[in-house]
């Protein structure tokens, strides 16, 4: 019974830690308003995704857009056929 406790208490420590490092990550993430599709490119070489749900309207692209939606927020003008990823090749 004691064994069981430790693993469990282990198991739920484990658990906790490891979902609090993902909230971090997503809460260090700085919203930048980019000038325009080339300076955004240069950092999101895929561009902005409003979610991981949204497809691309205009053709295949080369990369993967990176998911924020507050990125996408911050820089919806710059998404030209509103299909929920701003400057994507």
């Amino acid at each position: 019974m004691k064994k069981l406790s430790a693993v469990l208490l282990s198991a739920g420590l484990v658990l906790g830690f490891s979902t609090a490092a993902i909230d971090t990550v997503d809460a260090k993430e700085k919203v930048v308003s980019f000038k325009n599709c080339k300076e955004m490119n240069k950092v999101y070489k895929g561009g902005v995704a409003q979610s991981s749900k949204v497809t691309n309207k205009g053709g295949k692209t080369k990369y993967k857009p990176h998911v924020s939606k507050a990125i996408y927020d911050k820089n919806k003008s710059k998404d030209r056929d509103k299909d929920g990823i701003a400057c994507e090749r």
